[in-house]
Order: C-alpha cells, then structure tokens, then sequence
C-alpha cells in the first residue's frame, strides 16, 4: 500500500478526480503491474494497471488501491466491474469511496465473490487524498484560509498599511499554494482598498503555468480599471456575500479548491460558519499592535467556546514562519 500511495502522488493534485494508485501483486508477493490515475478522462489506477499484465494473466492477482475501486459511469467504466471481469481474486484499499455515485464498488466486488479487505494504511492514503475527500463527504470546495501577521495577530499598522509585513521567501510560498489551488477568493473591501492582482508568479515575478480563477465575494462591481481585470483567468464577481451559496456555485463550476485571501470580514465569516478546512498563517517576527488584527469577531463569549486547532505543519520561510493547523477534533479526513 505504500508503493500504491507514492504511485497516486504522481497523478495531478488538482482536478475533480482523486489521486489513486493501485499494484496488482501475484500470489507470491511480487509486482505483476502497477498503475496511477492520471487527470480527468485518463484510465483510473486499476485500469491503468490492468493495461499493462497480458489479457487472461490478471486472474488470481490481488489488487492493491488506495481507494475503493469506482461503481460508477463517468468518463471512464466502473472500476469494480474491470476488477471482475479481469478475474482478480483479491482487493485491498485503504479508503473507503464517500461518493453518493462513485462509492460502493467494494460490495459489488464482494457479490461477485471477490475477497475485499478495507482499511490499511487508511489514515496516510486519507492525508493524501484530503483535498479530494473532503469535497467529496462535504460537497463543497476544500477552502484554505490564509493570511500573515506580526507576532501580535496584526495584517497592517494602525494607518492600514501592510506591505510588506513578511519576507520574500514567504511571500512566494503565497504564490505556490494560489498555483495550487483551483480559485483564489477575497471580498470587494480588498479589491478596492488594495488592488491586488491575485495572480501566482515565479521569483522573477513571472506568470506561473497554473494560475487560480479569481473570485470576489461581495455586491459591489469590481472598478473596470482594477489590477484583477489583467488576470489570466476571468473573474468570478458573486454579487453575493452568502458564503455557502458562493461555495456551491463554484462547485458547479467545477472549482475543487479554493484560497481564502480575504481581510478580516470575509476570514472571519469563514471561520464563523466552520467553512475552513486549512488554515496557513504566515508570522513574521515583527510587531505593529493596533486594532488591524488578522480575524474579526468569531462569537468566542467564553473561553469554553474557543476555536481549538491543531497544528500539522511549522517551519521557518526566511525570518518568518508558516503554521498550518486544521480544525479538532478532525472533521474531515
């Protein structure tokens, strides 16, 4: 299974499909094939692997998969059914398929008298296929919640401010994650007051291949000269502050992920409404005091109510730091 893991890690990491890997062992042990899904409209690992071991020979083999083989029409056939026809013996997965559509493939292969094992190396397979987890058990865009403050929880001094708080080396790990995420969404406050131009670039300030579609939460128009009307990809104005509804939208639109940049109002209403998944917080070894903190109001009246997190990453970008924490108890894979 850890073979299987680091194969699913070579497939794209954004897209509406999971990064899946699969081996196909032979009764002593050794590797027949192996076999990775590669993006949208490509053969998923199971198929991919089969691909490769001689019409006939896959019989008796065990497969070995990170999630549970698909039982679903989409672009490609079920994968369930392949295993079946293909008269493999044995399935081992580590995640169980939450899709209403997708999942299910486990007791179709069960039926047709397949042994099925579930649940190995379960919680490093759901690490890596998180993004796509939770969209999948949530039916919303995975959303990371960024900002970067001053030691003392400030995103400005007290005249508004705030460039630059961080360092170069932390201001392009910015860059990398906007390229890792399908969207990039802040609210009209910001585009009005900062005219940010929400693109993803190099360190020689070059357009990076994967840019973010930028989304703007609010009922104000974006002006017709802003820095964001020069973006590579077209802007999505919302015309709403309605969180869950902009959240569904985009999932139509085929948005998986999306990178919260907003200010205080619109990283606040966010956490309120517990629609964070990832928090990455840039902390530069700097104070400003002040009222111009990183979140607004989150209805914590007592101690009792605070928002605990846990930390799953820390490590130093330059002078600076970068903490990213997720919600618990863990809601999510």
């Amino acid at each position: 299974m850890s073979r299987a893991i680091s194969l699913a890690r070579r497939g794209p990491a954004r897209g509406v499909n999971p990064q899946v890997g699969c081996v196909l062992l032979r009764p002593d042990g050794s590797t027949a094939a192996e076999g990775w899904h590669r993006g949208a409209g490509t053969p998923h690992a199971e198929v991919d692997a089969l691909s490769q071991v001689v019409p006939g020979e896959a019989r008796g083999l065990t497969a070995v998969v990170t999630l549970e083989p698909c039982d679903h029409v989409g672009r490609t056939g079920p994968c369930s059914v392949a295993l079946i026809e293909a008269g493999v013996a044995r399935v081992v997965h580590a995640v169980d398929d939450p899709g209403a559509s997708s999942g299910g493939g486990a007791e179709r292969l069960r039926r047709a008298g397949v042994e099925v094992v579930a649940g190995v190396l379960a919680e490093e397979a759901s690490e890596m296929a998180r993004r796509w987890l939770v969209t999948a058990r949530t039916g919303r865009p995975f959303v990371t919640l960024k900002w970067a403050s001053s030691l003392d929880g400030r995103t400005a001094a007290s005249d508004g401010s705030s460039r630059w708080i961080t360092g170069t080396a932390a201001r392009q790990h910015v860059h990398e994650q906007r390229a890792a995420h399908d969207a990039i969404l802040v609210g009209t406050g910001t585009v009005l007051a900062d005219d940010p131009s929400l693109t993803a670039r190099g360190d020689g300030g070059e357009l990076l291949p994967d840019q973010p579609v930028p989304v703007v939460v609010g009922t104000r128009s974006v002006p017709a000269d802003a820095a964001l009307c020069r973006h590579p990809r077209e802007v999505v104005e919302t015309g709403t502050r309605d969180l869950e509804a902009v959240l569904d939208d985009l999932g139509d639109r085929g948005i998986r992920s999306v990178f919260v940049e907003g200010g205080p109002t619109v990283a606040s209403a966010f956490v309120r409404l517990g629609l964070v998944d990832d928090y990455v917080v840039y902390l530069a070894p700097t104070l400003l005091g002040g009222p111009r903190t990183a979140l607004d109001d989150l209805g914590v009246d007592h101690i009792d109510r605070q928002r605990r997190l846990r930390v799953t990453d820390a490590h130093p970008l330059g002078d600076d730091l970068v903490v990213v924490a997720r919600d618990t108890p863990r809601r999510h894979a």
